[in-house]
């Protein structure tokens, strides 16, 4: 099981897995699933979340005392943000000679040394140096290091897998710093909250650390306590990290193209929030809500506790089940993997295109997947909340996409920050080929695709393209989630799950999308011509399995590398 407590470890995640679920065959999670067949032994609080049919005490959002003034307390910690990472003439100066002190030798280590080994091993190389001096730095460069390991496919592979091992791998604090903190903010000792409170936590991750917890009631719960002086630390690093962010800007394709000063200001806005536990207990709350209100029950919410939620502890109800990798158990159980993912990624995509609300850190340690098929979400310190804006801008993209229609796409990117309110739209589309037929990438040379990323990389940096923060947790979700393909459903026939997807949304959602962007779903049929198209695919291809895309991606890859190769010749 994960920690819940928001950097999970692999070996906590197997610890507490159900080691001997009952084999069951089970229905397929593809959509809504009502509660409880006996309606009388249902938790009442159903009505209000989606949380465990085992209740050990009631979600009653209007009676719990630390919700008192939520949405101000979002608002005042919002506000610290521009202030954190104003611009400045000099970083503070102590906190920065520390950081060039770490990170300046790691990097020159690498340029002296390591810099001409060979793309991947050089990669590999910067990757390892930068993951220990992120691990030297401390709780902040941590974080950010963990939020990195998740984000595959936006950052170099060699990269997120160095990053993962700071995972599992941060000290923890002394239970006796750790018996301050409980009792400082709940205002007693812990032997009158906790009849049990285990010394040892199940996990220590760079904001807090979780322990495991019977309280008097008799109730199992998980205590998330930050630690100590962490506060401070964070934002003395935010105001270095902001100094330097605006160094990167140009400086490479990929540093442009993934706005270093929005990636900042969005790390900024999550670890500020993350800093005060009420804001996270909130946000279980949230989620929760939509996913009832959507009528999903394929996913459930650890319920925070009515009382003893502060600034810096969180206790919530403890929950158990796979670990999100664990395929092998989940099928000898007779868990269908792969309709837990296509489930999975319907419940995330009702949660942003009809409500601006979502989980915003998903990877394997915040994920379990329960005996019955479930799955239980934890770690909800990062939650992405788009505006009305951006919510619609991102509906019309995706109902742009499935229905061939490049302007509508185009102009939703423009709506959501991604290109300048100021071009063209005609033109961009000529510029960058988008109205000509795409190219199969595995049938031209290496040169041939070297020249074709080089033109658009240099189209869209021409004009003004970037990755804004919201869009960057989202990218990063979908691209963990198609990533679990891998293991969950590799021969799942990729091209029919989207137009199941597709059909989904027309059917239960189809005159909400009318509504909100003119195009009826349900009127309109999903484009399956043009999706080959965006993936590079001939019109004859029928069905596409992970193992095809794995393949077509290895080829383009080598192209790659080959193109490399003869250039530095």
């Amino acid at each position: 099981m994960s920690d819940a407590s928001g950097d999970s470890s692999p070996g906590v995640e197997k610890a507490l897995v159900a080691p001997e679920s009952p084999k069951r065959n089970l229905a397929r999670p593809d959509g809504p699933s009502a509660p409880p067949s006996d309606p009388s032994s249902a938790p009442p609080d159903l009505r209000v979340g989606a949380f465990t049919v085992v209740a050990p005490w009631e979600v009653r959002p209007g009676e719990m005392a630390w919700r008192d003034g939520i949405d101000d307390l979002r608002v005042r910690t919002r506000a610290q943000v521009p202030h954190l990472i104003r611009n400045r003439k000099a970083p503070p100066l102590r906190r920065m000679a520390t950081t060039a002190a770490v990170l300046g030798p790691a990097i020159a280590g690498w340029y002296l040394r390591d810099r001409k080994l060979g793309a991947q091993r050089s990669r590999r190389s910067l990757s390892a140096r930068l993951r220990v001096a992120f691990g030297r730095l401390g709780p902040t460069y941590i974080k950010l290091g963990q939020i990195i390991s998740s984000g595959e496919g936006l950052f170099p592979a060699e990269l997120v897998e160095e990053m993962r091992l700071l995972r599992d791998r941060v000290p923890p604090e002394s239970f006796a710093d750790v018996k301050k903190v409980i009792e400082e903010d709940l205002h007693r000792p812990v032997d009158q909250v906790f009849a049990h409170l285990a010394r040892e936590p199940i996990a220590a991750a760079s904001i807090a650390q979780v322990h495991p917890a019977t309280l008097l009631s008799g109730q199992q719960v998980v205590v998330k306590i930050q630690r100590p002086k962490v506060a401070e630390l964070v934002k003395r690093d935010l105001a270095v990290m902001s100094w330097l962010a605006p160094l990167l800007v140009g400086r490479i394709p990929v540093a442009a193209l993934a706005n270093p000063p929005a990636l900042i200001e969005l790390f900024a806005e999550t670890i500020v929030e993350e800093l005060d536990f009420r804001l996270e207990a909130q946000n279980m709350l949230d989620i929760a809500s939509v996913m009832a209100t959507s009528g999903q029950r394929v996913m459930v919410v650890p319920r925070p506790h009515p009382e003893l939620v502060t600034r810096r502890v969180l206790v919530m109800e403890h929950l158990e089940g796979f670990a999100w990798d664990d395929v092998k158990d989940m099928r000898s159980s007779g868990i269908d993997t792969a309709a837990v993912l296509h489930a999975s990624l319907i419940a995330f995509l009702e949660g942003v295109m009809l409500y601006g609300v979502f989980h915003g850190d998903l990877h394997g340690g915040n994920l379990l997947v329960q005996p019955d098929g479930k799955v239980a979400l934890l770690d909800f310190g990062i939650t992405g909340r788009l505006d009305e804006h951006s919510r619609l801008a991102y509906l019309r993209l995706v109902v742009g996409a499935t229905t061939n229609d490049i302007r509508a796409q185009v102009e939703a990117l423009q709506d959501f920050g991604a290109l300048p309110r100021d071009v063209k739209v005609e033109t961009l589309i000529s510029d960058l080929g988008l109205d000509r037929p795409v190219k199969d990438p595995t049938t031209m040379t290496p040169e041939e695709l070297t020249d074709e990323l080089r033109e658009v990389a240099k189209a869209l940096l021409g004009y003004g393209a970037k990755l804004p923060k919201e869009l960057m947790l989202l990218v990063k979700n979908l691209l963990f989630l198609n990533g679990a393909v891998a293991t969950m459903a590799p021969d799942v026939d990729i091209l029919a799950q989207i137009g199941d997807i597709a059909s989904y949304f027309a059917t239960h959602h189809g005159e909400r999308i009318a509504k909100e962007v003119g195009i009826d779903p349900r009127l309109v049929p999903i484009d399956l011509d043009a999706i080959r198209a965006s993936m590079g695919l001939s019109q004859d291809v029928e069905k596409l399995s992970y193992h095809e895309i794995q393949e077509r991606r290895d080829i383009i890859r080598k192209r790659l590398t080959e193109s490399r190769r003869r250039h530095k010749a």
